[in-house]
Order: structure tokens, then C-alpha cells, then sequence
């Protein structure tokens, strides 16, 4: 194969994840074990995610087919490296002492043995997203890595979406306090510029206050305290949520946090508070079975297999129904706008074909998305249609995705900066003090 550069081996997890990856490993080389085409077909037909880059990634392959994809390879287009597709070889002596040649990740792993003992001097590598198939080729002495394009770099670094600043002067705080006042961003020293929608804690030895870089104004503003719905922000960070939450220029939010900072209560509750704008809203999270299995194994209809993963969204909506009990129409309103389709309460794969037009649309547990996955979700926003995603990138029950390459760890990094974005890192957990020392200790 390539003659200077490095053979890829590709997993079929790297084309379920992303149909275009063919398009980001330069002048080197890809081959693509005929298992891998053989687990591909199986996931053909149907309408989800992994569906929709298993047809892309065939057609293109389709595309670029010559007489020498299955012997020598195909260009994959000017100053790029080659594509083929690899037949099964007998496999080696070296994998039948340890590893089932009936397997499909086994064949795999043999396809690039053979081709790593072939080019040598560590020229094969092969990707994976299974962390499992990576240290099985390791143990081969065989290059095994993650495909890392749409990585975030440096996750220590990721956008928080406010800061805290000391020392700031008495006569700044006093006022801001005063009715009204805004002043321009850049009477502030400060080492990093705002950015738009970026909020602050300014305070010194004896007062403080919050406020936000308003990128329609271009100025700093005060940041009050508000309730939605009935529900009270209980700490700073969950301020300025409900201040991008209630803000219909933010036409995209994000919240992260751990369990228990409120995340998901106020986006439910925000979006309730603004019902009078939209035509509905939509509230959803995507289903990762547990153990990474399907669905079918659990017994009963649809709805029973369904019902345990939606349950979390329902229990926020009933937090919200006490805190309205002493507003009677208030939590009656809730109960109607249910039973008339207006409040929509449903997995992500049964909502993410639907016209998203005027929509108030909340994704839970967005760090279960791909980025690819949350890019489908964000371009089908249509006019007038607000989208928060939540999640907590240090919880990922998706097995093929990590802290650095979920959706919701990319797009934080990616629209960092954008004036119809906001994001909101929730530090403190408000669901009680065992909920957020447990949190902190284990």
C-alpha cells in the first residue's frame, strides 16, 4: 500500500459513528475488512443514526468502486491515499492461541496482524472505538487507536460558560445595582475577553453581583434573580441558567453538570414559563440500553421497555406540579397541556423526524449523542424554535463514546463564542446535601 505513509485499518464502529471518516486520514491508506462490509449491511435498513451512516458510508464506497478496490486499492481523491477492501485470510497461528476465529472483531484484528507483519516498522495501525478490540491488538504488539477527528483537545479547558472575578471596584457593583445600568466590556481589564452570553460573578471583599456580556447590547449587564414557573434558582450558576433559558435571543443552550445541580428541572421549567411562545414543547433523551443491549430483551410491549428510561423526565415534571401546588391553575396547567400534546414527553429516535417549527425542544442526556447525531438534531431547528441540550460529560453510558468525543463535549467547543449560544457549567448539586456529598466523595 502506501509506499511513505501509514495503513488504517477501520473497525465497523468508526463508520457507524462517523460515514464521512474515509475523508480524514490524508495521504495514507484504509482498508476495510470485508467483516467490516458484512456487519455494515446488517445495519442498513431503518431510520436511526447508525442506519442513516451505514447507507452514506456504502454509497460512497459505491462511488469510488474500480476493479482494484478488492486487489491494490482505489485513490480516494487527489493527493490522498488509497481505499480497499480486504479479504478474509486464513487466520494466524499467533491469534488462534488466545482469540475465536468465529468472532467478527477477532477477524478483523487478523486482517490487520497480517497486514502490520507485512508492511512492519509500525505502519499498520488499527481504529477502533472499542476499547476492548484496541488492547486485544495491543496485545499483538499491534498499533491499535481511537478515532480522535472530532475529539475535544483539551476537556480540562472546556468552556464553562461564566467566571468568577475579584477585586472588582465598589463604585462598578454599586452601579450595576442601580436601575438601569450597562457598561461597555472593554472598561474591564481582564486577561481574557468575554465572550457573547458569557456570565460573571464580580465581586470584592464586601459586596458582589452577576452579570453577563450581552452580545445584542455589546455591554455588560446585571444578571437578577428570577423564577420560572415556580421554581427557585438556588445558586449563582442556576441564575444565569434560567437567564439564557428565559432569553428568546438564545436560540441554543447547554447546560453540564453532575447529577443533581438542577439541569434538567430548569430547562423543564423554563420552557413552561415561555409556553406562550411556542407551539409545543418537546422534551426527549436518547435511549443506551444498559450492557449496550437492545431493547427486545426486556420483556413486555414498547411502552414497558420505554417506560424506565423516560421515567427521570417525568419525575423533574413532578418537582415541578409540587412546586405549583399552591398555584392550583398553575399545576393544572400542566396535566392539560399533557393530555393535548402540547407538553411532549418521548424518546429521542421517536421525535428527531419531526418539524421542529416553533419548538421549545429540551434534550436530556445529550453527552449520550454523537456529534454527528446532535448536528441532525440542531439543523432541523426551525424559525422560532429554541433547543437546550443537558448532560454530564462525565457520565457517558454510551460505549463507544468518552468525555472528548461526545456530541455534547464537541458542540460546547465548537459554538464557544456564538451570540444565539449560551452554555452553563451547574458546580453545585441543590438535590440535598447526601445526593451532593456522595457525588463529591465517590
Amino acid at each position: 500500500m502506501a509506499p511513505d505513509g501509514k495503513t488504517f485499518v477501520l473497525d465497523t464502529n468508526v463508520i457507524l459513528h462517523d460515514s464521512s471518516c474515509i475523508d480524514f486520514f490524508e495521504e495514507n491508506d484504509i482498508v476495510i475488512p470485508v467483516t467490516v462490509l458484512e456487519e455494515l449491511d446488517g445495519f442498513k435498513k431503518g431510520n436511526d443514526i447508525l442506519n442513516y451512516h451505514a447507507r452514506e458510508f456504502l454509497r460512497r464506497l459505491d462511488q469510488l468502486s474500480g476493479d482494484k478496490l478488492f486487489n491494490g486499492g482505489v485513490r480516494i481523491g487527489p493527493d490522498r491515499g488509497r481505499i480497499m477492501v480486504k479479504l478474509e485470510q486464513e487466520f494466524h497461528a499467533d491469534l488462534k492461541r488466545s482469540f475465536s476465529e468465529e468472532k467478527s472483531d477477532h477477524r478483523i484484528l487478523n486482517i490487520a496482524y497480517g497486514l502490520s507483519l507485512d508492511t512492519g516498522n509500525g505502519r499498520t495501525v488499527l481504529v477502533s472505538k472499542d476499547v476492548n478490540l484496541r488492547l486485544k491488538a495491543k496485545s499483538l504488539g499491534l498499533i491499535a487507536q481511537d478515532y480522535r477527528t472530532d475529539h475535544v483537545q483539551n476537556i480540562a479547558e472546556l468552556y464553562k460558560g461564566h467566571r468568577r472575578l475579584e477585586s472588582v471596584s465598589d463604585e462598578l457593583i454599586d452601579n450595576l445595582h442601580s436601575k438601569p445600568f450597562e457598561f461597555p466590556a472593554d472598561e474591564m481589564e481582564l486577561e481574557k475577553p468575554l465572550t457573547p452570553n458569557e456570565y460573571m460573578v464580580l465581586r470584592n471583599a464586601s459586596h458582589s453581583v452577576l452579570a453577563v456580556y450581552d452580545p445584542a447590547l455589546e455591554m455588560v449587564r446585571r444578571v437578577d434573580k428570577r423564577p420560572a414557573f415556580g421554581v427557585q434558582p438556588r445558586n449563582a450558576e442556576q441564575v444565569f441558567a434560567l437567564d439564557a433559558l428565559l432569553n428568546p435571543e438564545i436560540q441554543l443552550v447547554t447546560l453540564t453538570g453532575k447529577a443533581g445541580t438542577g439541569k434538567t428541572l430548569l430547562a423543564l421549567a423554563a420552557a413552561l414559563q415561555m409556553k406562550k411562545r411556542y407551539r409545543q414543547i418537546y422534551m426527549a433523551r436518547p435511549v443506551v440500553p444498559l450492557s449496550n443491549k437492545d431493547l427486545g430483551f426486556l420483556p413486555g410491549d414498547i411502552q414497558s421497555k420505554l417506560a424506565p428510561y423516560m421515567q427521570p423526565l417525568y419525575d423533574n415534571l413532578g418537582v415541578i406540579r409540587h412546586a405549583a401546588e399552591e398555584h392550583k391553575p398553575r399545576a393544572d396547567q400542566i396535566q392539560s397541556m399533557l393530555d393535548s400534546d402540547k407538553l411532549v414527553i418521548a424518546p429521542l429516535a421517536y421525535i428527531r423526524g419531526r418539524s421542529l417549527v416553533k419548538i421549545f425542544f429540551i434534550v436530556d442526556e445529550a453527552q449520550n449523542l454523537t456529534p454527528h447525531e446532535i448536528k441532525t438534531i440542531l439543523t432541523r431547528a426551525g424559525e422560532d424554535t429554541k433547543v437546550v441540550l443537558t448532560g454530564d460529560i462525565y457520565q457517558i453510558d454510551h460505549p463507544y463514546l468518552d468525555t472528548q468525543s461526545n456530541g455534547l463535549s464537541v458542540l460546547i467547543e465548537k459554538m464557544q463564542g456564538q451570540k444565539l449560544y449560551a452554555h452553563i457549567n451547574l458546580e453545585k448539586g441543590e438535590r440535598s446535601v447526601l445526593s451532593e456529598m456522595v457525588s463529591n466523595l465517590l
